[in-house]
């Protein structure tokens, strides 16, 4: 009996003992998803600060403090002056050359419509009245025929090739001043441009030199300004002068070109204008 109650106890003890030894591994097992639930709650809110901060250096717009923007604001009235003045050329230059292109470019019609029209007339003053009123090629052979009706009197014992040739010389002359407006001014701002850029580069490098004397240092905060400065000064005068040069030479070329069209014209009017003779309604 004795016998039998120690074997109930011990098996007993080694139930209990293997219950728990169970027991906790599922406590465990079951305990384990409810970790990365609470270790997830501090996760969360710092992605989305990670994020936020992303989107905000994303979003941030950081101002050049040595642009155009800072130099205008920046500068001193000379610098301003300097910039102004580059300004101005550079606008000009190209209204220039724009405005140079299309009035050659009427010459050239204006060209073609005398060749197509005027020597088909059966007089001067008919082929005059047939191009259009502010056509170079209508004022030469007006120029011509105002010649001939005033060929008396004084001017009368003056030789008429000789007075036809130089009233048409004139009248030529006069087309190709006003061929000629404005380059002057690319020839002034093509060779003064680098110029003015050079004196907003000194100003700016004698603005550097003065904030580093009283900085007391050569830092690159100090010396960073006036020196973009000056680079931008140069910059902008040889942005200037270059177009204005290559403008002038390329406008010289083509006026040059017109103007032998123009020369063709006059000497042929001036041979008809010898050849023909006068009538009242050409005086």
């Amino acid at each position: 009996m004795l016998k039998m109650t120690r074997t109930a106890a011990l098996a007993a003890a080694l139930l209990i003992a293997a219950v728990g030894a169970v027991v906790p591994p599922v406590a465990v097992a079951q305990g384990q998803p409810a970790a990365p639930a609470t270790s997830a709650a501090p996760a969360e809110p710092a992605a989305a600060a990670a994020k936020a901060a992303n989107v905000t250096r994303a979003s941030e717009v950081v101002d050049n403090p040595y642009g155009l923007e800072a130099l205008w604001k920046g500068g001193d009235l000379v610098a301003r002056f300097t910039l102004s003045i580059l300004v101005i050329m550079s606008m000009g230059s190209w209204y220039i050359i724009v405005t140079k292109v299309y009035e050659q470019h009427k010459m050239g019609r204006q060209a073609r419509a005398a060749d197509q029209t005027f020597w088909k007339a059966g007089t001067v003053r008919e082929g005059a009245n047939g191009l259009k009123k502010n056509s170079a090629y209508r004022f030469m052979a007006e120029s011509g025929l105002e010649a001939s009706s005033k060929h008396t009197g004084l001017l009368g014992s003056v030789d008429l090739n000789d007075w036809m040739s130089m009233s048409l010389q004139r009248s030529i002359d006069n087309v190709q001043s006003r061929m000629q407006d404005g380059l002057a001014f690319l020839a002034t701002v093509g060779s003064t441009a680098p110029f003015v850029g050079l004196f907003g580069t000194v100003w700016g490098i004698y603005h550097a030199l003065t904030a580093i004397g009283i900085a007391g240092q050569a830092s690159i905060d100090k010396v960073a300004g006036p020196v973009g400065e000056a680079l931008i000064m140069t910059a902008f005068g040889l942005a200037v002068a270059v177009p204005a040069v290559l403008g002038y030479n390329w406008l010289v070329r083509r006026n040059k070109a017109a103007m032998e069209l123009v020369r063709a014209f006059g000497a042929d009017l001036h041979a008809v204008l010898l050849s023909a003779p006068k009538s009242p309604a050409e005086a």
